[in-house]
């Protein structure tokens, strides 16, 4: 089966160092992708307020957060503002789109997004869209045809926004990996979903010796059902400290035949998306609610 491929960048050094590493792994096996980039100030290090909930400090320490992210990650943005990063690293966000790839909005301040949502108005969240839209399009030269909010965390609000509707499709939420239409106000908009059903490392990763690998053998169960299946992966970690862990699992699902590609090309080779609703849920291994489909029942 062929597999679709994101890959979240949120933060400063996920763009500095993990874009380009990911990119080289990428390349050496001829896969593409769909990169969702943070534009504005990399502030993620303010996410350690959460500490004081006790089930955002048991996934801190069950994904080994600190090895995992760097101090750099943790503490960005918590003494004094955090780095634009488009205007910092606009060349190396540009990489991916020089190589093939497929680009897309994640946002501009990933941390306000996925901790305000809620109490930021349809002005204020429909700005966010709209300067991340805007700094990505003078990265690559040309309008982003698809979006997907922080942490899936997105709502029928969210989808009516004037800057929301521009995209071709989003990937906003999680569930059996299969396109729908989501239903604002009682209707269907013709905005394809593509739903993410795989786990991310953070929410699946055991604890104790050999926890990688069973991770990697988790999601070669799952991808070897004959199901088509959406998996995200993220800068900051397969980027990063878990490189060479996800360059063994790609050398693994190729080695059975399995085959990668960007989002765009997966929802083109999938049946005609169904109108669905979304509802604030939950996915194991995550803190907080996210954006779920009807599909997704835990």
């Amino acid at each position: 089966m062929s597999i679709g491929l994101r890959i979240d960048v949120d933060t400063f050094r996920g763009t500095r160092d993990g874009l380009p590493r990911l990119l080289g792994i990428l390349k050496e096996r001829k896969i593409r992708g769909t990169w969702y980039v943070v534009l504005g100030p990399d502030n993620m290090g303010r996410h350690i307020r959460r500490m004081l909930r006790p089930s955002f400090a048991i996934k801190m320490l069950r994904s080994g957060a600190p090895n995992l992210y760097g101090w750099e990650i943790l503490l960005r943005g918590t003494i004094w503002p955090g780095p634009i990063i488009s205007a910092r690293l606009a060349d190396t966000l540009r990489m991916p789109d020089r190589e093939g790839h497929e680009m897309g909005v994640h946002a501009w301040d990933h941390h306000r997004w996925q901790m305000a949502i809620d109490s930021l108005s349809n002005a204020e969240l429909d700005a966010q869209i709209a300067r991340a839209t805007d700094a990505l399009a003078t990265i690559i030269g040309r309008m982003p045809t698809t979006a997907a909010c922080p942490g899936w965390r997105c709502t029928e609000r969210v989808l009516a926004l004037p800057s929301s509707k521009l995209f071709r499709y989003r990937s906003d939420c999680r569930g059996a990996a299969a396109p729908f239409l989501p239903i604002i106000a009682g209707a269907p908009i013709h905005q394809p979903q593509v739903p993410v059903d795989l786990p991310t490392y953070d929410e699946g990763v055991g604890r104790g010796r050999g926890a990688d690998e069973r991770w990697n053998d988790e999601l070669m169960q799952r991808i070897d059902d004959g199901q088509p299946h959406v998996l995200t992966i993220h800068a900051e970690s397969e980027g990063g400290s878990k490189s060479q862990l996800f360059e063994r699992f790609l050398d693994q699902a190729i080695a059975k035949g399995h085959t990668f590609e960007p989002l765009c090309e997966w929802l083109d080779r999938q049946p005609a998306a169904a109108p669905s609703t979304i509802r604030k849920g939950r996915v194991a291994g995550r803190e907080g609610w996210l954006c779920v489909s009807d599909s997704l029942r835990r």
